[in-house]
Protein backbone atom coordinates (compact mmCIF):
# COMPACT_ATOMS: atom_id res chain seq x y z
CA UNK A 1 0.00 0.00 0.00
CA UNK A 2 1.17 3.49 -1.16
CA UNK A 3 2.24 6.10 2.14
CA UNK A 4 -1.40 8.06 1.27
CA UNK A 5 -2.02 9.45 4.60
CA UNK A 6 -4.79 7.62 6.49
CA UNK A 7 -8.58 8.66 6.97
CA UNK A 8 -10.11 8.74 10.38
CA UNK A 9 -11.69 5.77 10.99
CA UNK A 10 -8.93 3.83 9.22
CA UNK A 11 -6.05 5.50 11.92
CA UNK A 12 -9.05 4.41 14.95
CA UNK A 13 -8.95 0.53 13.53
CA UNK A 14 -4.97 0.62 12.88
CA UNK A 15 -3.75 2.88 15.94
CA UNK A 16 -1.92 1.12 18.34
CA UNK A 17 -2.02 -2.51 17.41
CA UNK A 18 1.63 -3.02 16.41
CA UNK A 19 2.22 -6.67 15.55
CA UNK A 20 5.15 -6.34 18.83
CA UNK A 21 2.51 -6.15 20.86
CA UNK A 22 -0.50 -8.33 19.40
CA UNK A 23 1.12 -11.33 17.84
CA UNK A 24 -1.24 -12.74 15.81
CA UNK A 25 -4.05 -11.87 17.63
CA UNK A 26 -6.33 -8.70 16.23
CA UNK A 27 -6.63 -6.87 19.82
CA UNK A 28 -3.37 -6.02 21.48
CA UNK A 29 -4.23 -8.47 24.60
CA UNK A 30 -4.29 -7.36 28.58
CA UNK A 31 -1.60 -7.82 30.34
CA UNK A 32 -1.69 -7.35 34.34
CA UNK A 33 1.43 -6.76 36.10
CA UNK A 34 3.06 -4.86 38.64
CA UNK A 35 6.62 -6.51 38.72
CA UNK A 36 8.74 -6.59 35.84
CA UNK A 37 11.57 -9.32 36.18
CA UNK A 38 15.37 -8.20 34.16
CA UNK A 39 18.02 -10.31 33.42
CA UNK A 40 20.77 -8.74 35.48
CA UNK A 41 21.54 -6.30 37.90
CA UNK A 42 22.88 -4.22 34.80
CA UNK A 43 19.79 -4.51 33.14
CA UNK A 44 17.73 -3.08 35.83
CA UNK A 45 20.18 0.02 36.54
CA UNK A 46 19.73 0.48 32.84
CA UNK A 47 16.69 0.68 31.97
CA UNK A 48 15.21 4.24 31.94
CA UNK A 49 10.85 4.82 32.17
CA UNK A 50 9.69 4.87 29.15
CA UNK A 51 6.63 4.24 26.78
CA UNK A 52 7.41 1.04 25.32
CA UNK A 53 9.92 -0.29 28.08
CA UNK A 54 9.00 -2.83 30.40
CA UNK A 55 10.29 -1.07 33.89
CA UNK A 56 7.25 -1.26 36.34
CA UNK A 57 3.45 -1.74 35.88
CA UNK A 58 3.27 2.11 36.83
CA UNK A 59 4.91 2.92 33.40
CA UNK A 60 2.64 0.68 31.65
CA UNK A 61 2.42 -2.53 29.41
CA UNK A 62 1.87 -2.93 25.98
CA UNK A 63 -2.05 -2.70 26.56
CA UNK A 64 -1.05 0.75 27.82
CA UNK A 65 0.71 1.62 25.05
CA UNK A 66 -1.28 0.64 22.39
CA UNK A 67 -3.96 3.25 23.64
CA UNK A 68 -1.62 5.50 24.24
CA UNK A 69 -0.06 5.44 20.30
CA UNK A 70 -3.66 5.19 18.61
CA UNK A 71 -4.84 8.39 20.86
CA UNK A 72 -1.36 10.43 19.66
CA UNK A 73 -2.35 9.20 15.84
CA UNK A 74 -5.39 11.08 16.00
CA UNK A 75 -4.01 14.63 16.91
CA UNK A 76 -1.83 15.81 14.17
CA UNK A 77 0.93 17.75 15.68
CA UNK A 78 1.44 15.25 18.92
CA UNK A 79 4.10 14.14 20.40
CA UNK A 80 2.27 11.55 22.82
CA UNK A 81 -0.25 10.87 24.94
CA UNK A 82 -0.47 10.00 28.60
CA UNK A 83 -3.21 7.79 30.43
CA UNK A 84 -5.10 8.67 33.60
CA UNK A 85 -7.94 6.60 35.73
CA UNK A 86 -10.51 9.62 35.43
CA UNK A 87 -10.76 12.61 33.21
CA UNK A 88 -10.72 15.02 36.12
CA UNK A 89 -6.59 13.76 36.78
CA UNK A 90 -6.11 14.31 33.19
CA UNK A 91 -6.99 17.79 33.55
CA UNK A 92 -5.78 18.16 36.71
CA UNK A 93 -2.21 16.73 36.58
CA UNK A 94 -1.22 18.68 33.27
CA UNK A 95 -2.57 21.96 36.07
CA UNK A 96 -0.46 20.61 38.94
CA UNK A 97 2.45 20.26 36.47
CA UNK A 98 2.75 23.14 34.42
CA UNK A 99 1.61 25.30 37.91
CA UNK A 100 3.64 26.75 40.48
CA UNK A 101 3.19 29.07 43.76
CA UNK A 102 2.80 32.66 42.63
CA UNK A 103 1.57 31.77 39.41
CA UNK A 104 -2.30 32.72 38.19
CA UNK A 105 -4.52 30.12 36.25
CA UNK A 106 -7.24 31.44 33.75
CA UNK A 107 -10.25 29.47 33.39
CA UNK A 108 -13.41 30.15 31.52
CA UNK A 109 -16.53 30.54 33.47
CA UNK A 110 -18.47 28.14 31.86
CA UNK A 111 -15.87 25.42 33.29
CA UNK A 112 -16.78 22.06 34.44
CA UNK A 113 -17.80 21.78 38.08
CA UNK A 114 -15.13 19.38 39.40
CA UNK A 115 -12.60 21.39 37.52
CA UNK A 116 -13.60 24.51 38.87
CA UNK A 117 -13.39 22.92 42.64
CA UNK A 118 -10.25 22.13 42.08
CA UNK A 119 -9.09 25.34 41.36
CA UNK A 120 -10.56 26.68 44.28
CA UNK A 121 -9.36 24.07 46.57
CA UNK A 122 -6.26 22.28 45.73
CA UNK A 123 -4.78 25.25 43.72
CA UNK A 124 -5.59 27.82 46.54
CA UNK A 125 -4.24 25.98 48.79
CA UNK A 126 -0.74 25.57 46.92
CA UNK A 127 -1.42 29.44 46.81
CA UNK A 128 -2.14 29.08 42.78
CA UNK A 129 -4.40 32.02 41.69
CA UNK A 130 -7.56 31.22 39.62
CA UNK A 131 -9.61 33.95 37.40
CA UNK A 132 -12.31 33.27 35.51
CA UNK A 133 -12.76 35.04 32.39
CA UNK A 134 -16.17 34.82 29.80
CA UNK A 135 -15.59 32.01 27.43
CA UNK A 136 -16.67 33.78 24.82
CA UNK A 137 -13.58 36.32 25.32
CA UNK A 138 -11.78 35.58 22.03
CA UNK A 139 -8.77 37.45 20.88
CA UNK A 140 -9.52 39.93 24.12
CA UNK A 141 -7.82 37.31 26.05
CA UNK A 142 -5.12 39.80 25.82
CA UNK A 143 -6.52 41.93 28.49
CA UNK A 144 -7.08 39.16 30.79
CA UNK A 145 -3.71 37.95 30.87
CA UNK A 146 -1.65 39.03 33.85
CA UNK A 147 1.90 39.12 35.01
CA UNK A 148 1.68 35.84 36.81
CA UNK A 149 -0.67 34.66 34.39
CA UNK A 150 1.16 30.91 33.20
CA UNK A 151 -1.66 29.07 31.99
CA UNK A 152 -4.85 29.03 30.19
CA UNK A 153 -7.58 26.83 30.53
CA UNK A 154 -10.34 26.24 27.79
CA UNK A 155 -13.56 23.97 27.69
CA UNK A 156 -15.33 24.09 24.58
CA UNK A 157 -17.94 24.01 24.17
CA UNK A 158 -18.46 24.40 27.94
CA UNK A 159 -19.93 21.25 29.54
CA UNK A 160 -23.54 22.77 30.88
CA UNK A 161 -24.33 25.52 28.75
CA UNK A 162 -22.34 24.79 25.45
CA UNK A 163 -20.57 28.25 24.37
CA UNK A 164 -17.82 27.84 22.06
CA UNK A 165 -14.47 29.53 22.20
CA UNK A 166 -12.67 30.58 19.60
CA UNK A 167 -9.53 28.57 20.18
CA UNK A 168 -7.31 29.32 17.94
CA UNK A 169 -7.11 32.91 18.63
CA UNK A 170 -6.76 32.30 22.66
CA UNK A 171 -3.94 29.95 21.54
CA UNK A 172 -2.52 32.38 19.09
CA UNK A 173 -2.53 35.31 21.81
CA UNK A 174 -0.83 32.58 24.64
CA UNK A 175 2.38 31.62 22.41
CA UNK A 176 2.88 35.28 21.78
CA UNK A 177 3.02 35.54 25.57
CA UNK A 178 4.79 32.10 26.16
CA UNK A 179 1.73 30.87 28.23
CA UNK A 180 0.69 27.21 28.41
CA UNK A 181 -2.77 26.48 27.05
CA UNK A 182 -4.67 23.14 28.15
CA UNK A 183 -7.72 22.25 26.73
CA UNK A 184 -11.10 19.91 27.74
CA UNK A 185 -11.31 18.65 24.54
CA UNK A 186 -14.36 15.50 25.32
CA UNK A 187 -17.26 16.87 23.55
CA UNK A 188 -15.97 17.21 19.94
CA UNK A 189 -13.13 14.68 20.63
CA UNK A 190 -9.94 14.90 17.87
CA UNK A 191 -12.03 13.17 15.25
CA UNK A 192 -14.31 16.78 15.23
CA UNK A 193 -11.56 19.21 16.34
CA UNK A 194 -8.35 18.35 16.09
CA UNK A 195 -6.83 20.11 19.10
CA UNK A 196 -3.39 20.90 18.70
CA UNK A 197 -3.47 21.75 15.00
CA UNK A 198 -5.50 24.76 16.38
CA UNK A 199 -2.59 25.55 18.59
CA UNK A 200 -3.23 24.08 21.72
CA UNK A 201 -0.28 22.36 23.78
CA UNK A 202 -2.01 19.72 25.91
CA UNK A 203 -5.63 18.30 24.85
CA UNK A 204 -7.32 16.55 27.40
CA UNK A 205 -10.25 13.79 27.28
CA UNK A 206 -12.61 12.24 29.73
CA UNK A 207 -11.94 9.35 27.75
CA UNK A 208 -15.12 7.63 30.07
CA UNK A 209 -16.96 9.48 27.96
CA UNK A 210 -16.81 8.98 24.03
CA UNK A 211 -13.95 6.80 23.70
CA UNK A 212 -14.95 4.29 26.28
CA UNK A 213 -18.46 4.64 24.60
CA UNK A 214 -19.89 2.11 26.98
CA UNK A 215 -20.66 3.70 30.50
CA UNK A 216 -18.15 1.06 31.81
CA UNK A 217 -15.10 2.42 31.94
CA UNK A 218 -13.10 5.01 34.09
CA UNK A 219 -10.46 6.82 31.67
CA UNK A 220 -8.97 10.19 31.00
CA UNK A 221 -5.94 11.10 28.62
CA UNK A 222 -4.29 14.10 27.62
CA UNK A 223 -2.31 14.67 24.52
CA UNK A 224 0.71 16.96 23.91
CA UNK A 225 2.79 18.67 21.85
CA UNK A 226 6.75 18.36 22.09
CA UNK A 227 7.31 21.07 24.37
CA UNK A 228 5.03 19.46 27.00
CA UNK A 229 4.44 15.60 26.36
CA UNK A 230 7.93 14.54 28.37
CA UNK A 231 7.68 16.50 30.82
CA UNK A 232 4.06 15.89 31.30
CA UNK A 233 4.52 12.01 31.75
CA UNK A 234 7.53 12.40 34.12
CA UNK A 235 5.14 14.15 36.41
CA UNK A 236 2.16 12.12 36.03
CA UNK A 237 4.43 9.17 36.70
CA UNK A 238 6.15 11.01 39.84
CA UNK A 239 2.57 11.71 41.23
CA UNK A 240 1.76 7.58 41.13
CA UNK A 241 -1.24 7.99 38.17
CA UNK A 242 -1.62 4.30 36.65
CA UNK A 243 -4.44 2.84 34.87
CA UNK A 244 -5.54 -0.65 35.30
CA UNK A 245 -4.64 -2.57 31.91
CA UNK A 246 -8.55 -3.50 31.92
CA UNK A 247 -9.39 0.29 31.62
CA UNK A 248 -6.95 0.77 28.97
CA UNK A 249 -7.77 -2.02 27.09
CA UNK A 250 -11.73 -1.22 27.31
CA UNK A 251 -10.34 2.26 26.17
CA UNK A 252 -8.82 0.73 22.84
CA UNK A 253 -12.11 -1.13 22.37
CA UNK A 254 -14.23 1.49 22.07
CA UNK A 255 -11.85 3.66 20.52
CA UNK A 256 -12.05 1.58 17.46
CA UNK A 257 -16.07 2.55 16.87
CA UNK A 258 -15.72 6.04 17.91
CA UNK A 259 -16.58 7.27 14.50
CA UNK A 260 -19.50 5.43 13.72
CA UNK A 261 -21.05 5.83 17.45
CA UNK A 262 -20.23 9.89 16.75
CA UNK A 263 -22.34 9.72 13.59
CA UNK A 264 -25.52 8.37 15.12
CA UNK A 265 -24.79 10.34 18.16
CA UNK A 266 -24.89 13.59 16.09
CA UNK A 267 -27.69 13.06 13.70
CA UNK A 268 -30.12 11.67 16.83
CA UNK A 269 -28.81 14.65 18.68
CA UNK A 270 -29.68 17.22 15.96
CA UNK A 271 -32.91 15.44 15.16
CA UNK A 272 -33.76 16.13 18.87
CA UNK A 273 -33.06 19.67 19.34
CA UNK A 274 -34.51 20.88 16.43
CA UNK A 275 -38.52 19.42 17.62
CA UNK A 276 -37.01 21.02 21.26
CA UNK A 277 -36.67 24.18 19.25
CA UNK A 278 -39.92 23.90 17.86
CA UNK A 279 -41.77 23.86 20.86
CA UNK A 280 -43.33 26.54 22.68
CA UNK A 281 -42.51 25.98 26.59
CA UNK A 282 -38.55 25.43 25.42
CA UNK A 283 -36.76 28.54 24.93
CA UNK A 284 -32.75 28.37 23.88
CA UNK A 285 -31.54 25.02 22.82
CA UNK A 286 -28.26 24.82 23.44
CA UNK A 287 -26.28 23.20 20.93
CA UNK A 288 -23.33 24.32 19.06
CA UNK A 289 -24.35 23.28 15.90
CA UNK A 290 -27.48 25.51 15.97
CA UNK A 291 -27.53 29.53 15.30
CA UNK A 292 -29.06 30.21 18.91
CA UNK A 293 -25.86 28.66 20.64
CA UNK A 294 -23.51 31.68 21.44
CA UNK A 295 -20.50 31.01 19.42
CA UNK A 296 -22.13 28.60 16.32
CA UNK A 297 -20.15 31.23 14.06
CA UNK A 298 -16.81 29.54 15.99
CA UNK A 299 -18.17 26.17 15.62
CA UNK A 300 -19.30 26.39 12.01
CA UNK A 301 -15.79 27.66 11.12
CA UNK A 302 -13.60 25.38 13.52
CA UNK A 303 -15.20 21.63 13.68
CA UNK A 304 -15.89 18.89 11.69
CA UNK A 305 -19.34 17.84 13.35
CA UNK A 306 -20.93 17.63 16.84
CA UNK A 307 -21.64 15.20 19.00
CA UNK A 308 -24.81 14.07 21.31
CA UNK A 309 -24.55 16.57 24.23
CA UNK A 310 -26.74 19.71 24.32
CA UNK A 311 -28.56 21.76 27.31
CA UNK A 312 -31.93 23.32 26.69
CA UNK A 313 -34.10 25.68 28.63
CA UNK A 314 -37.62 24.72 30.22
CA UNK A 315 -39.36 28.11 30.03
CA UNK A 316 -42.15 29.13 32.58
CA UNK A 317 -41.19 26.19 35.04
CA UNK A 318 -39.50 25.76 38.53
CA UNK A 319 -37.47 23.50 39.61
CA UNK A 320 -39.90 21.35 41.12
CA UNK A 321 -41.60 21.20 37.02
CA UNK A 322 -37.92 20.54 36.39
CA UNK A 323 -37.50 17.90 38.35
CA UNK A 324 -40.65 16.48 37.50
CA UNK A 325 -40.22 16.50 33.46
CA UNK A 326 -36.83 14.44 34.17
CA UNK A 327 -38.63 12.18 36.59
CA UNK A 328 -41.19 11.47 34.16
CA UNK A 329 -38.78 10.26 30.97
CA UNK A 330 -38.38 6.29 30.71
CA UNK A 331 -35.61 5.80 28.56
CA UNK A 332 -33.23 8.67 29.61
CA UNK A 333 -31.14 7.64 32.64
CA UNK A 334 -30.47 10.07 35.52
CA UNK A 335 -27.03 10.16 36.33
CA UNK A 336 -23.81 11.69 35.84
CA UNK A 337 -21.63 11.53 32.54
CA UNK A 338 -22.16 10.90 29.40
CA UNK A 339 -20.91 9.78 26.31
CA UNK A 340 -22.09 5.92 26.31
CA UNK A 341 -24.40 4.38 24.50
CA UNK A 342 -27.57 5.55 26.78
CA UNK A 343 -29.34 8.40 26.71
CA UNK A 344 -29.34 10.88 29.68
CA UNK A 345 -30.53 13.37 31.43
CA UNK A 346 -29.80 15.75 34.34
CA UNK A 347 -31.28 19.15 35.76
CA UNK A 348 -28.65 21.76 36.24
CA UNK A 349 -27.63 24.75 37.23
CA UNK A 350 -24.12 26.65 35.90
CA UNK A 351 -22.43 28.46 38.60
CA UNK A 352 -21.02 31.81 37.21
CA UNK A 353 -18.45 34.30 38.72
CA UNK A 354 -17.60 36.92 36.01
CA UNK A 355 -20.40 36.09 33.32
CA UNK A 356 -23.82 35.30 32.43
CA UNK A 357 -25.32 31.91 31.93
CA UNK A 358 -26.69 31.92 28.56
CA UNK A 359 -30.28 30.82 29.84
CA UNK A 360 -31.82 29.25 33.27
CA UNK A 361 -33.53 26.67 34.33
CA UNK A 362 -31.76 24.12 32.30
CA UNK A 363 -31.96 20.38 31.15
CA UNK A 364 -28.71 18.71 29.83
CA UNK A 365 -29.26 15.84 27.37
CA UNK A 366 -26.97 13.41 26.21
CA UNK A 367 -28.49 11.34 22.86
CA UNK A 368 -27.40 7.87 22.84
CA UNK A 369 -27.93 5.44 20.21
CA UNK A 370 -31.44 4.58 20.54
CA UNK A 371 -33.99 5.48 17.77
CA UNK A 372 -34.42 9.32 18.01
CA UNK A 373 -38.27 9.15 17.13
CA UNK A 374 -38.40 6.87 20.63
CA UNK A 375 -36.62 9.46 22.68
CA UNK A 376 -38.63 12.25 21.39
CA UNK A 377 -41.50 10.16 22.40
CA UNK A 378 -40.48 10.14 25.82
CA UNK A 379 -39.93 13.66 25.75
CA UNK A 380 -43.24 14.67 24.80
CA UNK A 381 -44.84 12.52 27.40
CA UNK A 382 -42.54 13.82 30.01
CA UNK A 383 -43.93 17.43 28.58
CA UNK A 384 -47.54 16.36 29.29
CA UNK A 385 -46.71 15.13 32.70
CA UNK A 386 -44.47 18.10 34.06
CA UNK A 387 -47.08 20.03 32.62
CA UNK A 388 -50.16 18.90 34.17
Amino acid sequence: MSKRKLGQSTTLVEGGRRKEWRGRLVNVPVERASTVLFESVNEIHGSRPALGSYRYGLQGTATHWALSEALTSLEPGAAGTVLYPTGLAAITTPLLTLLSPGDELLVPDNVYGPTRKFCETILKRLKIATRYYDPLVAADIAGVIGETTRVILLESPGSLTMEVQDVPAICAVARERGIATVLDNTWATPLLFPALAAGVDISVLAATKYVGGHADVMLGAATATAAYYQRLQTATWDMGFAVSPDDAWLGSRGLRTMAVRLKQHEESALKVANWLKARSDVGLVLHPALPDCPGHEVWKRDFKGSSGLFSFELKAADKATRAKFVDSLTLFGIGYSWGGYESLALPVDPVRTVSKAPAPNLVRLHIGLEDADDLIADLESAFDQAGR
